[in-house]
Order: C-alpha cells, then sequence, then structure tokens
C-alpha cells in the first residue's frame, strides 16, 4: 500500500514512516497539509496518517478538503496526542475513520491500517444487483428494471447499507454510525425521515420483491419477498 503520513514532528514523522515501512508499505510524509493536498494531483494513496494539531492547515481543514473532491475516498487515521473524547468525537465526525493516541502502539496501528483499507476495497468492488435495482458504487447511481432513481447522498448510502445487510435486524443506532458516522447523541429521527424517503423512491414495498419493515422501537430489516 501506498501510505501518507501529514505531521510537522520531524522525529515522530520519521517514526511513522519506518513503522508503516516495517509492515511492508511505502510511506510518503508531508510536514505540511497543504503539500499533501498537492500531492494529490500526481500522486494516488491508499490510506492517510493524519496529525490533528498542525501549522497552517489543521487536520480538520484537511479533512474538510478530502471530503468535499468528489470520487476520492481516501481513508483517514487520525493519529494524535490528544485523547479526550470530545477531540475523538470530533474528528471521527468531520470524517475520519479511525482514531489512535500517541504513541501508537506498532503493531495495533498496523493492524488498523490493512482492515480499514481492506474494507475500503470492499465498498469500491463491482455494481450490488437485487431483483430488479442495480447499485453502481463507484458512480454512486442505482437503477430499478433500468430507470435511474434519484437519490441525494445519503439516501444512497443508506439505500447500500441496507442491501448488503439485507435480512439483518439494523437498530437505528447502527444506521446512524454506518451511514452518517456519528454517534448515538444525534436524533434518530434522522435515520426515519431517509428510510421513508428510500422505501418510497426505490419502491419497497413487496410489490418489487423486496421490503423495507420497521421493527418496533428498535430499527429496520429489509427482506426479499421472493421464494
Amino acid at each position: 500500500m501506498h501510505i501518507a503520513i501529514v505531521e510537522d514532528d520531524p522525529f515522530q514523522r520519521q517514526f511513522l514512516t519506518m513503522l508503516v515501512e516495517s509492515g511492508g508499505h511505502r510511506a510518503a510524509s508531508f510536514s505540511q497539509g497543504r503539500d499533501f493536498i498537492n500531492a494529490l494531483d500526481t500522486e494516488t494513496f491508499d490510506l492517510l496518517l493524519l496529525d490533528w494539531m498542525l501549522p497552517e492547515m489543521s487536520g480538520d481543514q484537511i479533512l474538510a478538503v478530502l471530503r468535499q473532491r468528489n470520487g476520492l475516498e481516501l481513508p483517514v487515521i487520525v493519529v494524535t496526542a490528544r485523547d479526550s473524547e470530545t477531540d475523538v468525537v470530533t474528528a471521527l465526525r468531520q470524517g475520519a475513520d479511525d482514531y489512535i493516541v500517541k504513541p501508537p502502539k506498532s503493531l495495533e496501528l498496523l493492524a488498523r491500517m490493512e482492515a480499514l483499507t481492506r474494507r475500503a476495497r470492499n465498498a469500491r468492488v463491482g455494481v450490488l444487483r437485487a431483483g430488479p435495482y442495480e447499485i453502481d458504487r463507484d458512480r454512486r447511481t442505482v437503477t430499478y428494471q433500468g430507470a435511474p432513481i434519484d437519490l441525494t447522498q445519503k439516501e444512497f448510502d443508506l439505500a447500500v447499507y441496507l442491501f448488503q445487510n439485507s435480512g439483518k435486524l439494523l437498530s437505528r443506532v447502527k444506521l446512524l454510525e454506518q451511514v452518517w458516522g456519528i454517534s448515538s447523541e444525534v436524533d434518530t429521527r434522522t435515520v426515519d425521515t431517509h428510510v421513508s424517503r428510500v422505501r418510497r423512491k426505490l419502491k419497497l414495498d413487496s410489490a418489487a420483491g423486496w421490503k423495507l419493515l420497521p421493527v418496533y422501537g428498535f430499527g429496520y430489516r429489509l427482506d426479499s419477498t421472493e421464494i
């Protein structure tokens, strides 16, 4: 894998570079966030190790730039000395995929890197087909019997997660964490509103061979109705 490292401290940057290379990966290190952003125009990375407290361009500003770039789904692990629950929640809500407090444990960090990139690769692979539905995760499109369905970004993410986990009982909290990437402190009515829209737009009322069922007081389950 090709791993980007954004860390202003030269000793920490050298340590992370050695750690990444010890795992058999290539490392490209940057002391400034702007240098990393510019490198995205010419280089492709599999994962980013990101310090949170940086000069000129902070970790949250770098995340904002990354998440606004269409087609770029770069996994990000924040590696920082800040360890309060507030800091962790803030980083995850702003787009980080994982969070490790310095100093990182070498084997644990390598394992987290590999697990995160593996999940990211699996999420990008192929087209998901379910009866009359075709969901292209790379192009972020959904069709029903060949006809395109207009979905918002979150509606699309929710539809993908529901079909990937069909037959499973999914709590509202689980849907919030997996689709929105935020904690259960957020109002779960957000889930109900989006589920209602997805059910209506995709006609998940059993007529198309799929039914999105509410489970009272818990969440939802997408079931195939075909025998």
